[in-house]
C-alpha cells in the first residue's frame, strides 16, 4: 500500500469529529504491544491474560485517522519471533511498539521485556520500516531505544504525538514535534517538552477491539478460571503524589470519561465478545464525586449486569454513598493500595492515607458484600521490624480477600528514587515481576524480603482457608471441593510456619 491518499476526518460518537492533520498520508502501520506473558513466569503460571488496552487505543486512534492498521498482541505470543514473522508478512511503513500503559507491570522495566523490545525494533528495521516506541521504559531511557534503531521515542501520552509522527516521518524531521526524543544527524539526542495529555476522552474512538482474538482469550479464561474476563479503563492518570509511583506517561494529570461513554463501550464489548467479568484498569477509579453513582444509574438504564474489579483508594471508598453505588453497579472486588500498616511508612511515602481509613474502608466494603484486595509494599526506606509487624497485624485484622505483595522498586523520576539513588546496587531492574530483588541497599537483604513474601502469603492463605472452613462448620456455607482444598493448604502452611519464621530470624541477624 505504501504512502498515498488523503483524509479529512471521521465522525465520532456524540457528533464530535476527530480532525486529521491536513493532507495526512495513509500509512500501513503495524502496532504491537511489548509485554510477553510467556516471559513473566509468575504471571504466566497465573494465566490471567488481558488484551493490551493502550495498544488497542492507539490502533483505534490511528485507524480513525484513515491509516491501515495491523495489530500484534504480545500478551499471547510465544516470543518476539512471532513479531518478526508478522512484520515480514505485513511489510509496514511504520512499526509502532506501543506498550499497554494501563498495565501497572509496564511502569517498571522488566529486562525480559526490554530485551524483547530491542529484538522487535531490529526485526522491523530489517523489513525497512520506520520504528516508533511508546512505553514507560523508553521515556526513562530514550537513548537505549534510539541506539537499538528506533526513529522516535514518544515522551508521555502517545495518541496525538503518534498521529503527528506518522504524518511527518516520511517527509520531514521530527525534532520539533512536541513530546518526542529523536537522534539528530550529529548523533546527539533531541528531546522536546511533553505535550499536555488529552482531556476530552469521550471524543476519542473506542479501542480497536475487533482486532483482538477473543476466541483465544475466552478459551484460556474459561479453561483456567471458569469465567471470561476483559479489561477497560474509565480514566487516564492519577493526581495523587505517592513518592514511589512513577508517572512517565500521564504525569500528574487525571482525565475521566463520562459514565455514558464507558457504558457505550461496554455495550460494544458485550455484543462483540460476551465477557463475564471486567477489570477496570484505572490507576484510580471513582475519583470524580458521584461518578460511581452515575455509572450505576447508566448500567441500570441499559439493563447491563456484569461483575467487575477496580482499583481505588480508601479515602474515596469512605465518601458518602460510594460503597452503596459500587454494590449497585455490580462491583465484585476493590483493590486498594494499603501499602503498610505503619503510619510512619505511609507518611514517608506521602500516601495521604491513615491506617484507620484503610481499616474502615475494608470493613465497609466487606459489609456490603464487596470483596477487598490489598496491595502491600515491604522494603521502603526506613522500614524496620516493628513496621513490618504492624503491616502483618493489619492484614490479620482487616482480613482482605486477596493480597498482592511487592518490595519497593526505585523508579526513575520519583522522589523515592532520588532519595535512595546513592544506595542503588549493581542490578537496576527486575528480570520479571516475581524477581523481588532489592535494587538499593534497603533495610534488609533480598533473601529476607523473598522469605517475608512467602511467610506473609502463607499466613494469609492459612487464615483465609481456616475462616472459610469455619463458615462451613457453622452452616453458613455448603461444603464444596474448594473448602477441602483450602483447608488442606491451610494445614500445610501451618506446618511450614515455624520454619518460615526461623529463616526470617536467621536472615535478619
Amino acid at each position: 500500500m505504501g504512502w498515498g491518499g488523503y483524509a479529512d476526518g471521521l465522525p465520532l460518537r456524540g457528533g464530535s469529529r476527530l480532525v486529521f492533520i491536513s493532507g495526512c498520508r495513509v500509512a500501513r502501520l503495524l502496532i504491537g504491544s511489548v509485554y510477553y506473558l510467556r516471559l513473566d513466569p509468575k504471571r504466566f503460571e497465573e494465566m490471567q491474560p488481558f488484551p493490551p488496552l493502550a495498544t488497542l487505543c492507539a490502533a483505534g486512534y490511528m485507524r480513525a485517522r484513515g491509516h491501515d492498521v495491523r495489530f500484534f498482541d504480545a500478551m499471547l505470543a510465544g516470543s518476539d519471533a512471532e513479531w518478526a514473522s508478522m512484520a515480514e508478512r505485513v511489510r509496514p511503513d511504520i512499526a509502532v511498539l506501543y506498550d499497554d500503559n494501563f498495565n501497572y507491570l509496564s511502569k517498571m522495566c522488566l529486562t525480559n521485556m526490554r530485551e524483547a523490545a530491542v529484538a522487535m525494533i531490529a526485526a522491523a528495521k530489517a523489513m525497512g520500516a520506520k520504528v516508533v516506541v511508546c512505553c514507560s521504559d523508553a521515556v526513562d531511557h530514550p537513548e537505549l531505544y534510539l541506539d537499538a534503531g528506533a526513529d522516535a521515542v514518544i515522551l508521555g501520552e502517545g495518541d496525538a504525538v503518534l498521529g503527528e509522527i506518522v504524518h511527518r516521518i516520511a517527509s520531514s524531521g521530527l525534532d520539533d514535534i512536541q513530546g518526542v526524543a529523536v537522534r539528530r544527524p550529529d548523533g546527539s539526542v533531541a528531546r522536546t517538552s511533553r505535550r499536555p495529555p488529552l482531556r476530552d476522552l469521550d471524543a476519542l474512538p473506542f479501542p480497536a477491539w475487533d482486532l483482538v482474538d477473543f476466541d483465544r482469550y475466552r478459551r484460556i479464561w474459561r479453561e483456567r478460571h471458569g469465567v471470561f474476563a476483559l479489561n477497560m479503563a474509565t480514566t487516564r492518570g492519577c493526581p495523587y503524589s505517592c513518592n514511589w509511583c512513577a508517572k512517565p506517561i500521564w504525569g500528574q494529570s487525571y482525565a475521566v470519561r463520562s459514565p455514558a461513554n464507558v457504558v457505550a463501550e461496554l455495550k460494544t464489548l458485550i455484543d462483540a465478545a460476551a465477557p463475564d467479568y471486567i477489570w477496570f484498569m484505572d490507576d484510580i477509579m471513582g475519583l470524580k464525586p458521584k461518578w460511581w453513582g452515575a455509572f450505576a444509574d447508566e448500567l441500570q438504564r441499559h439493563s447491563i449486569k456484569i461483575r467487575f474489579k477496580c482499583l481505588s483508594r480508601a479515602d474515596l471508598v469512605l465518601r458518602e454513598g460510594a460503597v452503596a453505588d459500587l454494590a449497585r453497579a455490580g462491583c465484585d472486588i476493590v483493590w486498594m493500595g494499603a501499602e503498610s500498616g505503619s503510619q510512619k511508612i505511609l507518611d514517608a511515602m506521602d500516601k495521604g492515607l491513615t491506617v484507620e481509613q484503610i481499616d474502615e474502608a475494608t470493613r465497609r466494603l466487606k459489609a456490603a458484600g464487596i470483596r477487598v484486595g490489598h496491595f502491600i509494599q515491604f522494603g521502603y526506606s526506613g522500614e524496620g521490624i516493628a513496621d513490618i509487624a504492624r503491616t502483618i497485624k493489619m492484614i490479620r485484622r482487616t482480613q482482605p480477600d486477596e493480597l498482592g505483595i511487592s518490595v519497593s522498586y526505585p523508579l526513575p523520576g520519583t522522589a523515592f528514587y532520588d532519595r535512595v539513588k546513592a544506595e542503588l546496587q549493581g542490578k537496576r531492574n527486575w528480570s520479571d515481576s516475581s524477581d523481588l530483588a532489592m535494587l538499593y541497599r534497603g533495610p534488609f537483604t533480598t533473601n529476607f524480603y523473598r522469605r517475608l513474601h512467602a511467610y506473609v502469603h502463607r499466613d494469609f492463605r492459612m487464615r483465609r482457608g481456616l475462616r472459610a472452613f469455619a463458615r462451613v462448620l457453622k452452616g453458613r456455607e455448603t461444603l464444596r471441593y474448594r473448602h477441602v482444598r483450602s483447608l488442606a493448604y491451610a494445614m500445610l502452611c501451618l506446618g511450614l510456619m515455624p520454619f518460615s519464621l526461623l529463616s526470617l530470624r536467621l536472615l535478619r541477624s
